[in-house]
């Protein structure tokens, strides 16, 4: 079975080559084919020729060698030296790891900020969630999992952790890719929303044990449903 179908009706994606020159080539490009793989558009066992890729991008082989790298070390990609490079399958174990590191400095995080208790941050939170929203309703779901992200993240810069955000990422490439094929189920996006609702609303009123009650249902959500997830999308998958 292919990628959701939900995938058919997003907005295309930028050029590959329309790279920032201002910028250097090799960030750009694992930018690029990391957002790609997440998004499904490259899926679980989708060859990758680099010589295709340097003309794609417009770039010499060495960014889109370095950029191969980095997405290796991420587990989203298996080298096959002398043979193939091609996305790997989704590594359940290693997005179970990812949600035990993302849920235990979430929970301290809200925890910490039901605490403080900030409204303008409220307000900004609040913002987020009414284009989650807004996504949700118009089917726009890559759009609708940046402003997830961004919603996280926000927590992460008012508890002054950006770089524990930028790790966290850096580890939740396969669970990033289970929640891409579990949001399509009917209700799932308006969970998320509800979620984060929930949690704003524990955090606006000074309750951290509700605030960490709600995150904790709020990332355990995806998980709770990887037998249906696996049986939808067998291939994609691997222990």
């Amino acid at each position: 079975m292919g990628p959701p179908q939900i995938a058919a009706r997003r907005a295309a994606p930028h050029s590959p080559d329309r790279l920032d020159r201002d910028r250097q080539a090799a960030p750009q490009v694992f930018e690029r084919l990391r957002g790609m793989i997440i998004a499904l558009e490259l899926p679980p066992g989708s060859p990758l020729s680099r010589a295709a890729l340097a003309g794609q991008f417009g770039v010499s082989s060495t960014p889109i060698r370095d950029a191969l790298m980095r997405l290796e070390e991420e587990g989203l990609v298996d080298v096959f030296p002398q043979y193939a490079t091609v996305v790997s399958r989704v590594d359940v174990r290693l997005a179970q790891q990812a949600h035990f590191l993302r849920q235990a400095v979430e929970l301290e995080i809200v925890r910490g900020l039901a605490i403080k208790h900030d409204e303008k941050f409220v307000a900004e939170l609040n913002a987020t969630i009414a284009r989650q929203q807004q996504f949700a309703k118009a089917g726009e779901f890559e759009k609708f999992m940046a402003a997830d992200n961004e919603f996280h993240g926000q927590l992460y810069v008012a508890a002054d952790k950006q770089d524990i955000w930028t790790l966290v990422r850096s580890r939740s490439g396969h669970s990033e890719r289970l929640r891409r094929l579990h949001l399509p189920s009917p209700g799932k996006a308006q969970d998320i929303v509800r979620h984060h609702k929930l949690i704003v609303k524990a955090i606006d009123a000074g309750d951290p044990d509700a605030a960490q009650q709600h995150l904790r249902t709020h990332l355990s959500g995806t998980l709770s449903e990887l037998a249906q997830i696996r049986a939808r999308y067998p291939e994609y998958l691997s222990d």
